[in-house]
Parts: structure tokens; C-alpha cells; sequence
């Protein structure tokens, strides 16, 4: 591993220190889980490939939904949503 340093506002500190406490690891753990979690999230490529997959698959529950036409965004957020939280569980 490789040592290094950062500066953090008094605030940061204190909601690293009690995430820290609450899951029983070391502050050092907790940023380091942060920093593999950022390019997960960050993967534009990966967003863009699972938007094609719900617009290939349709929104989930569309059927009976006579405003599909006119609420596509928003059944496109609850489709992409529903898939995050579906991806989290496993």
C-alpha cells in the first residue's frame, strides 16, 4: 500500500470518523472503499450501456400506461433507478 496524505474540512473528518466507528474499520478503510466506489459510479459507459438495455427492455410496469408517450422520462429514471437498486442487493 502506499502511504499518503490528504486534508480534510472539520466536518469531513467528523462524518469520516463516525462512518468509520459505525461499521467497526479504520478511517483508512472507509476512504479507500470510497475510492473504489468512485468509477463504478462514475462510468459513463456503463450508464449509457444500461440506459440502451431499458430502452431495449421497456420500462418496467409500462403495461396498462396509456401516457408512456408523454412520462418516458420518467418512466426511464424509475427503470434506471429500479436497476441500481436491484444492482446493490446482489
Amino acid at each position: 500500500m502506499i502511504r499518503t496524505q490528504i486534508q480534510l474540512t472539520e466536518e469531513q473528518a467528523a462524518k469520516l470518523k463516525r462512518i468509520a466507528a459505525e461499521r467497526g474499520v479504520s478511517m483508512a478503510e472507509v476512504i479507500r472503499d470510497a475510492v473504489e466506489r468512485l468509477p463504478q459510479r462514475d462510468d459513463r459507459a456503463e450508464l449509457w450501456t444500461r440506459a440502451l438495455e431499458a430502452i431495449r427492455h421497456g420500462y418496467p410496469d409500462r403495461e396498462g400506461k396509456t401516457d408512456v408517450s408523454i412520462r418516458h422520462d420518467e418512466y426511464f429514471v424509475e427503470a434506471i433507478e429500479a436497476d441500481v437498486k436491484r444492482k446493490r442487493r446482489r
